[in-house]
């Protein structure tokens, strides 16, 4: 029994010295890569809104089936359930007129892959997969590599394989 009531004490013990102590408050200044230096009880200033480019050459993509960049300003383009100003140029009809790249054929598909006579209506916001093009830094960092970069260095089943010529 007495053994028992010693553990209890020492545990009370730590468990208060725990309790008492004060946080540790980092010498340096807090900094976050998304704030800032700015304190977490006030609002950050947001940055600037980068310009939109407006040169209308087509940029490389970062991943498969990333859908392309607009690269072009949209600013007044009317892109509503009663109107689509992308269509003016983009559409198929118009490609070789406007010198647009057209909508791409999985545009008019359904959800089943039946190819419709015109655009699909779960394609027809265009905004909500293509994106203005900015000359933006990124706030964060980022180490993605495509498939066609990762290289594999070869194991024991490998070309190398002990054994094998």
């Amino acid at each position: 029994m007495r053994a028992w009531t010693v553990v209890v004490a020492a545990s009370l013990c730590v468990f208060f010295q725990a309790a008492s102590a004060q946080p540790v408050i980092p010498a340096g200044p807090f900094h976050d890569a998304m704030r800032g230096t700015t304190p977490i009880d006030e609002e950050a200033k947001p940055p600037l809104i980068a310009p939109i480019e407006n040169k209308d050459v087509i940029s490389g993509r970062a991943y498969a089936q990333q859908p392309p960049t607009i690269p072009h300003k949209i600013d007044g383009y009317q892109l509503d359930k009663n109107a689509n100003r992308c269509l003016a140029c983009h559409a198929r009809s118009r490609g070789a007129e406007s010198g647009a790249v057209p909508i791409g054929v999985s545009h008019y598909l359904t959800r089943d892959n039946a190819t419709l006579g015109s655009l699909s209506p779960r394609r027809y916001f265009c905004t909500q997969c293509h994106v203005l093009q900015a000359d933006a830094k990124p706030l964060v960092g980022n180490t993605f590599k495509g498939a066609e970069d990762v290289r594999v260095a070869p194991g024991p089943a490998g070309p190398n394989a002990a054994g094998k010529k």
